[in-house]
């Protein structure tokens, strides 16, 4: 086990070769000293050299990609046939990384080049760790820090980086967005950053992942376990250079702009909390979201919908309403649970807490803004169970495929004209599933990464892992990082499970 601290202390890891699935073989670990936290040429390298490593490059953001297709590099370096002899080491980390890790490669940290996973914790520490050695590069702790740590506070986001691989942007339980340099992990402080993105982080919380594009920070917000009044959903958009708010959307109220002071707005709920937070159409740079209970008008109230609004955030273009979201929103059956899954330019998939996916135009969606329903075909999801992650899309061979888990199942459906069917369907629980390097793969919070074959469902290989809740992975470089750990455990520690090859 490798633990990091902000002191520095010399860490020590514990390396392990993968169990083969075709082998019920004892795992053999080595102990070995690392010569300090930036490690040193002679410290053992805990993955393959940098040669070796190069394929697969940068993954920067929850998804991979703005449109969050959670479809990474074509060729990563690991594939079927070297997948069980991949080393794993677990990382003890001062925090849950209950989110996904992002990775850059090849970053000049204190003069010396880097490959990097950033993580953020559930009380908002954001950790840069060698993705080579496993140890610590830096750790940012916002200030205030021991105000809501160990509370209820806490948030899910996942950062994403600056396409200049100079910053990387963090959420934290302060209601803030954070711009840190990743040379040092120090904040910049120059023009609005941070950035507050609510009046009242007591009761709005940042829980999706931070997105980036043309230029904006994309971030939007929620409630707390318990919907507690008053909060209302809103995505904001701000300027990555200066942190200066450029729009605001609010979900409720939502012909006021600006962030609302929660109590002044006479509803409340409504948060945009999936996993996927705000989604980017690469067909027209729109933005997509979906909201959790609240109420809706079609005017000023906009609960348990899909919304596309425009690039920067600053209108509403247009709605998909289900017939039944009076009946939703009553019964604590949020529409947003998830966010909206794209397939193609003109489809686009929507779940919820419901146990149904549904089929969307996004021409047109619910059709005049302010009307309800309109979807263009109702499947059912993995085990008839709620959608609480992020669909994975992916072109394979020329048709479209979307991957779904949930608690009751992981399952595969394919996209023939404007209709979808279910192609394959396995038993085990997954968060949000990611296709890389030609396989699929799929976090059972239960215990273990699931790897499967993605046309045929069919097992490759289980990596050993803990317990967790909506963490997922990402897969590049000849490497896995896997985060492991409930936030609502309020827990000061966690883990980050590192696989490399040899």
């Amino acid at each position: 086990m490798l633990r990091l601290s902000s002191g520095g202390q010399r860490p020590v890891t514990t390396m392990r070769p993968l169990l083969r699935t075709s082998r019920a073989v004892a795992l053999l670990a080595a102990i070995l000293v690392l010569a300090g936290c930036g490690g040193s040429p002679a410290s053992p390298a805990l993955g393959p050299t940098r040669a070796a490593a190069a394929k697969g490059g940068d993954w920067t953001r929850f998804g991979y990609d703005a449109a969050r297709h959670d479809a990474g590099p074509a060729a990563t370096g690991i594939t079927a046939a070297n997948i069980g002899s991949l080393e794993h080491v677990r990382v003890q980390l001062d925090g849950t990384v209950d989110s996904s890790p992002i990775y850059l490669r090849g970053v000049t940290v204190r003069g010396a080049s880097h490959d990097l996973f950033v993580v953020t914790t559930s009380y908002g520490r954001t950790i840069a760790i060698d993705a080579s050695s496993g140890s610590l590069l830096w750790q940012f702790t916002p200030a205030s820090f021991g105000t809501w740590a160990r509370s209820y506070r806490i948030t899910n986001a996942s950062p994403v980086a600056d396409p200049s691989k100079r910053f990387v942007y963090a959420a934290a339980p302060d209601g803030r967005i954070h711009k840190l340099a990743l040379a040092t992990g120090a904040e910049v402080h120059s023009g609005s950053w941070p950035a507050a993105v609510t009046r009242y982080p007591v009761r709005e919380k940042i829980a999706p992942a931070l997105n980036y594009a043309r230029g904006l920070v994309l971030a939007a917000t929620g409630g707390y376990i318990g919907d507690a009044p008053p909060y209302q959903g809103h995505a904001v958009s701000i300027d990555a250079r200066t942190g200066r708010i450029v729009h605001v959307w609010n979900s409720l109220c939502s012909n006021r702009r600006g962030l609302l002071v929660p109590r002044t707005c006479a509803d409340s709920d409504s948060a945009i909390w999936a996993r996927a937070g705000v989604v980017v159409d690469p067909a027209t740079g729109n933005l997509l979201v979906a909201t959790g209970n609240g109420r809706f008008d079609g005017r000023r109230a906009w609960g348990d919908s899909v919304l596309m609004l425009s690039r920067n955030a600053g209108r509403l273009l247009h709605n998909w309403t289900p017939t039944d979201q009076a009946a939703l929103s009553g019964g604590d059956v949020d529409v947003g649970s998830t966010a909206p899954a794209l397939l193609t330019s003109g489809l686009a998939v929507q779940g919820g807490k419901d146990a149904k996916l549904r089929l969307l135009d996004l021409h047109r969606l619910g059709g005049k803004l302010g009307r309800v329903g309109g979807e263009l075909q109702t499947l059912p999801t993995p085990g008839n169970a709620g959608v609480f992650s992020a669909p994975a899309v992916a072109r394979i061979g020329g048709t479209v495929r979307l991957f779904v888990g949930t608690s009751a199942g992981t399952w595969c459906y394919v996209l023939r004209g404007r209709r979808l069917s279910v192609a394959w369907r396995r038993a085990e629980a997954g968060t949000s599933p990611v296709l890389a390097g030609g396989l699929l793969y799929v976090y059972d919070p239960n215990g273990n990464l699931d790897v499967y074959r993605p046309t045929s469902g069919a097992i490759v290989a289980r990596l050993p892992a803990g317990h967790g809740h909506w963490n997922s992975p990402i897969v590049t470089d000849g490497r896995v990082a896997l985060p492991e750990g409930d936030a609502n455990d309020h827990s000061m520690s966690g883990v980050l499970n590192i696989y490399h090859l040899r």
